[in-house]
């Protein structure tokens, strides 16, 4: 008796020795960008409760994160708010390309604060953004690499704005910062995704970028090259009917056909 409680003794202090390891494989790491945060969160709690896997998500501009995990920063998923940051991970060679699609479309909208005197604007060519803005400040994400600010200066320079209205802008660290000092009325204007738009009270639509303006709003997703083996049955969750109803329900467009 004494020498079988001896061997189950040694038996779960080894089970005790491998469990840190055994834990970490119920958990997985998103890096994922600012807009995607509410629609997301609610996906990986319903992932969490059927799987037990908790999801721990990182929600900054996509530049940003393409470059933290470049510097080895811990992550299973990339999500990224345009093609370009993800085609520069995997420039790195820290995506793993084969799991790589293309996930959501998303629209850009112009806003102001909710009790704005600003009423709805056409947005097409020669449209007077300057103008509009007066002598407010406009926001939007930093131009020269969050994709939020990218798409805002392409669809301005085609429609003939930016030159009058580049001097206006205060360029934010993601849409959602952006976002946020429209509500507070700390801008005049601001240039987000309808997605951000829909989640804010605090703010109102004055008109949608055509979408010839700007080149398509895109989020891919695929799993880093350091990724857990759970990472492929969370990434067929977000690919997922029940995951596209949710996307859907925040106003993202689900670019694929769902697999389950």
């Amino acid at each position: 008796m004494h020498r079988l409680s001896a061997s189950f003794a040694a038996f779960v202090f080894l089970l005790g020795a491998f469990s840190p390891a055994l834990a970490q494989d119920k958990t997985l790491t998103v890096f994922a960008a600012a807009s995607m945060k509410n629609a997301l969160d609610e996906i990986d709690a319903a992932h969490t409760a059927r799987t037990g896997v908790k999801i721990t998500v990182s929600y900054a501009a996509s530049s940003l994160l393409a470059k933290q995990i470049e510097q080895g920063a811990p992550a299973d998923v990339f999500v990224s708010a345009d093609l370009d940051w993800m085609d520069y991970a995997i420039g790195k060679k820290t995506i793993n390309e084969t799991t790589r699609v293309n996930l959501l479309g998303n629209s850009m909208v112009l806003i102001a604060p909710k009790d704005s005197k600003i009423e709805s604007v056409n947005i097409g060519p020669g449209f007077d953004l300057a103008k509009l803005a007066g002598d407010g400040r406009i926001a939007t994400g930093d131009v020269k690499s969050v994709p939020v600010g990218k798409y805002a200066t392409a669809a301005l320079e085609k429609l003939g704005a930016w030159g009058a209205a580049e001097s206006k802008f205060a360029m934010v660290e993601s849409v959602r910062a952006a976002l946020t000092l429209v509500a507070r009325g700390e801008a005049a204007l601001g240039i987000v995704y309808s997605t951000d738009a829909g989640i804010e009270p605090n703010v109102k639509v004055l008109g949608t970028f055509p979408p010839d303006s700007h080149p398509a709003i895109i989020y891919p997703v695929a799993a880093t090259s350091a990724a857990k083996s759970g990472t492929a049955a969370y990434l067929a969750h977000l690919r997922s009917s029940a995951a596209k109803a949710v996307f859907e329900k925040y106003g993202f467009k689900f670019l694929l056909s769902p697999t389950t």
